[in-house]
């Protein structure tokens, strides 16, 4: 096919043919079409979007353009979760337990951290001696013996992707919602699982700001679930302030501990106990989200979640001694407590510079060369809508030296703003988006 008739078509607006956009994905994964020509394609994309069947065709072909992990030797129902990204978003850590722990088998490949923090195996690879890398023969196996794995994703997963995506950011294309649905649910969908339910952040430290991006994002991705065959639903979570208070990757880690051990609720537990109630629900193994809810409690208050995580960290090497004493997880340097300074309520946070506070103080990447410090980061004491005077705790850091500590304290001040009057907590979640529809909350 004649790659200038493919983007003179879409350069007008008119719709492209399933060859047509494998030719462009194929072309993309393996170097025949050249980078100019596929960042006028993208860029065609971006100004006349893509009809709901021209995406789900672009997401199939950039699945097909490399390896599809098969999980048909592991029984039932796999049901895989997906963020988009947030601040201390430490869901996978609970949730998978809690529903592995409910009978429902999870079998994760998740990504590394760009950008706020480090992404869920950044933070499983703080655990000493655990191992994000199995063979897919290793992967199904742990599966099938614990029902839990969550490894990385392999190097030939959706090939065309990783082109595409680094196009995308030299040639302004980033937020194009074809572009961002087919990119996440090519690599969900060649990772195997049989469902999915998806967790779409809105807010200032989301990669859809605002309620209404999010859920048109969560809509185009449901539609390709729907249209490839695969059941997918998604919830729209806020991401007005991060969603744990613990931002740092063993940090995160101690969170999802605490939170597992029941010595911590908030915020992180109800969105994972959400999350991992639609997953129970779509593998069947609960009727309702209320009845999937209560079998997730039971999980957790019998300590049966944690015992899934200890199995997790055990089987990939780790060290599971961790889980009963967190101190054996690495710590940093320096440790000093920020008080708040100053009488107000708290009314606001900019998640997205509280994320790029922990990631100047080692925390994350600014390029994928960068190594991350599993050690670092800070945990927050305040939340939207607290009342708080001059020495009510504003944050604890863990840095690796006073001058860290010094640029983190004063980025999350900045990031912080308190007010005279009383300020509402924001929600949770604002929207359930399947494929019967939008339930707004």
């Amino acid at each position: 096919m004649n790659m200038i008739e493919i983007i003179t078509k879409k350069k007008l607006g008119q719709p492209l043919s399933r060859e047509e956009i494998t030719c462009f994905a194929l072309g993309a994964a393996d170097g025949s079409i050249p980078d100019y020509q596929l960042g006028a394609m993208l860029m065609a994309i971006r100004l006349n979007g893509m009809t709901p069947q021209e995406t789900t065709d672009l997401t199939l072909a950039m699945r097909d353009s490399g390896d599809v992990c098969d999980l048909s030797a592991i029984p039932g129902v796999k049901v895989d979760k997906h963020s988009t990204g947030g601040v201390g978003d430490t869901t996978t850590l609970i949730l998978a337990p809690l529903v592995a722990a409910c009978g429902v088998p999870v079998a994760k490949m998740s990504g590394r951290g760009l950008g706020h923090t480090g992404g869920t195996l950044d933070k499983l690879e703080s655990i000493p001696g655990l191992s994000v890398s199995l063979t897919e023969e290793q992967f199904v196996r742990q599966v099938n013996e614990i029902g839990l794995a969550v490894i990385g994703q392999t190097a030939s997963l959706a090939p065309a992707d990783k082109t595409l995506y680094a196009l995308r950011d030299v040639t302004s294309t980033v937020d194009s919602l074809p572009l961002i649905a087919s990119s996440i649910m090519s690599k969900k969908l060649a990772s195997g699982a049989d469902a999915i339910v998806l967790d779409v952040k809105t807010g200032s430290g989301a990669l859809m700001e605002t309620v209404d991006d999010a859920i048109a994002l969560a809509g185009t991705m449901v539609d390709i679930g729907t249209l490839s065959g695969k059941p997918v639903r998604a919830i729209v979570t806020g991401m007005g302030q991060p969603l744990g208070t613990h931002i740092g990757n063993a940090l995160e880690v101690k969170e999802a501990i605490d939170v597992l051990s029941g010595r911590t609720t908030g915020d992180l537990l109800e969105v994972s106990l959400l999350l991992g109630s639609h997953m129970l629900v779509v593998n069947g193994r609960a009727d309702t989200v209320e009845a999937a809810r209560a079998l997730l409690l039971d999980a957790l208050r019998s300590g049966a979640g944690l015992c899934k995580l200890r199995e997790l960290i055990a089987a990939q090497g780790g060290d599971p001694s961790c889980v009963d004493d967190v101190s054996r997880l690495p710590r940093s340097a320096v440790i000093r407590e920020v008080t708040v300074g100053r009488e107000g309520y708290v009314a606001r946070m900019d998640a997205e510079a509280l994320g790029y506070a922990a990631q100047a103080m080692g925390a994350g990447r600014v390029q994928k060369t960068d190594v991350i410090d599993p050690s670092v980061g800070y945990v927050l004491h305040v939340r939207i809508g607290d009342h708080v005077v001059a020495d009510t705790p504003l944050c604890t850091l863990y840095a690796r030296s006073e001058a860290d500590a010094a640029r983190a304290e004063a980025a999350i001040r900045a990031a912080i703003t308190t007010a005279e009057d009383p300020v509402s907590k924001p929600p949770l979640w604002y929207a359930i988006v399947t494929a019967d529809g939008v339930e707004r909350v």
